[in-house]
């Protein structure tokens, strides 16, 4: 595998950690601006299932654009895929700006009006954007930090995502709600602005990229699932990823009306930037230890373990309950993202990473969507509705308890239940022993389909 990657540079940290920052700011600005919007349109409209279609929107357009974002930052040098998506991010935020102060505000709330959606999707399209750089960063860890480190490296990657999430959550609550929407877009433009101008600092030791023979654009796309398949058992740990995004999808569709139920929007927002710190010791773990001898092995027992909190941490309708539980839950969210990126990095032609890290986002992003449309509106019209009347209490109150969310609490505790079973079967399997085997000796996957 070594000669098919670049030679890591003498200033290759430094480099990464500018890289590192400059993206953690980044992430602060579009999670910023993602987490107001969700705020502001359930408070506004008090409707899960609109929080569950800007979420799911969300995804789907990840699904859509991710391994055309892999072939771009596979074909172009990574500075360029980090000043583009900067711009772009930085035209569509101000759009949505325009659109706010154009456009009345209840026709902005009006989820069966065309305004609704405007202003959604173009404040969409720019946190889309910034997925590429994701998708860059981590491809930036195999062409600056020697082999050996990429675990560690990839647990800085969490931590500082763990730092993000607290400064975005605990803002983004307070900006709503004593700000409003139009500060909050006022703010996330100009953070966006500073990202731009640092970027233009820093230099990536990196050559243009060769394009491979006959690389049109099907073929780049095409190159991306090749390169998958052409390995053994990689293919299922992604099909394992999607799937534990299907689980995914029910947090994401209904984690924020439990927490704004059970309190208000400020406090949410401060227990999300506590709880977040759970980010920052679960990357600072692995980028302090690693993650074994086997990555693929603790995914599945990290993954098991989530669904175990999933399933837990809503028993009760006890704030404190579900604020540790949460807070366990995401210290192990970087060691699983970690895990993935490890093995793709070590196993993965680095002319193919972007192209392989995009088809791996498309797979697991296109599996949230689905599970959001479809929770959303059958635990707004069905198991809400039913978990509030005597016969839901009588046959599921023994267990939940009692309280204005026992319908999302059951939601919560069958999704939990089953990715424990799925990733304890996941480890039974042929495929997983093939990808450990091959982790252990990459050689056996230099393999360059065409």
């Amino acid at each position: 595998m070594s000669e098919q990657n670049p030679e890591v540079p003498s200033n290759g940290q430094r480099v990464f950690m500018h890289v590192l920052v400059n993206t953690a700011v980044a992430n602060v600005t579009t999670s910023f601006l993602w987490f107001a919007l969700t705020f502001w349109v359930y408070l506004e409209t008090e409707n899960v299932m609109a929080t569950g279609i800007i979420g799911g929107a969300f995804m789907l357009l990840i699904a859509i654009f991710s391994m055309v974002f892999g072939s771009y930052v596979d074909l172009h040098r990574k500075k360029t895929v980090f000043v583009l998506s900067a711009v772009i991010t930085a035209v569509m935020f101000t759009l949505a700006g325009a659109a706010y102060l154009l456009l009345p505000t209840q026709r902005i709330l009006n989820i069966g009006g065309w305004e609704f959606w405007l202003f959604c999707l173009v404040i969409l399209a720019g946190a889309i954007v910034e997925q590429m750089r994701g998708i860059a960063l981590s491809t930036t860890v195999t062409l600056l930090i020697p082999v050996e480190r990429h675990a560690n490296a990839n647990g800085l990657v969490g931590t500082v995502q763990g730092l993000s999430f607290i400064v975005t959550s605990v803002f983004s609550g307070l900006s709503v709600g004593l700000l409003g929407m139009g500060w909050t877009l006022a703010i996330a433009i100009g953070l966006v602005l500073v990202t731009m101008v640092h970027l233009l600092s820093i230099s990536i030791p990196e050559q243009l990229p060769e394009p491979e023979e006959e690389g049109t654009k099907g073929s780049n796309l095409r190159l991306g699932f090749a390169t998958v398949v052409a390995i053994p058992g990689l293919l299922a740990l992604i099909v394992f990823s999607m799937f534990n995004n299907f689980i995914g999808g029910v947090y994401m569709a209904l984690m924020d009306p439990y927490g704004l139920t059970i309190m208000s929007v400020e406090a949410w927002g401060l227990v999300l930037g506590l709880t977040a710190t759970g980010f920052i010791i679960g990357g600072s773990m692995v980028a302090k230890f690693g993650l074994g001898k086997n990555p693929i092995r603790t995914l599945l027992i990290l993954v098991a373990c989530m669904g175990f909190l999933g399933g837990i941490f809503t028993l009760r309708e006890w704030v404190w309950l579900y604020i540790v539980g949460i807070w366990l839950y995401m210290c192990l969210i970087p060691a699983c993202e970690a895990a993935e990126q490890t093995v793709i990095q070590k196993v993965v032609p680095f002319r193919r990473q972007g192209r392989v890290f995009g088809f791996a986002q498309m797979l697991e992003a296109s599996a949230s969507p689905i599970t959001a449309f479809l929770i959303a509106p059958l635990a707004q019209y069905l198991i809400i509705p039913f978990m509030k009347t005597d016969q839901g209490t009588e046959s599921f109150g023994w267990l939940l308890g009692t309280g204005d969310a026992r319908g999302i609490a059951l939601i919560f505790l069958v999704s939990g239940l089953i990715m424990v079973v799925v990733s304890l079967l996941a480890m039974t399997t042929g495929q997983y022993r093939k990808l450990s085997a091959i982790f252990a000796h990459p050689e056996d996957a230099a393999l360059e389909p065409s």
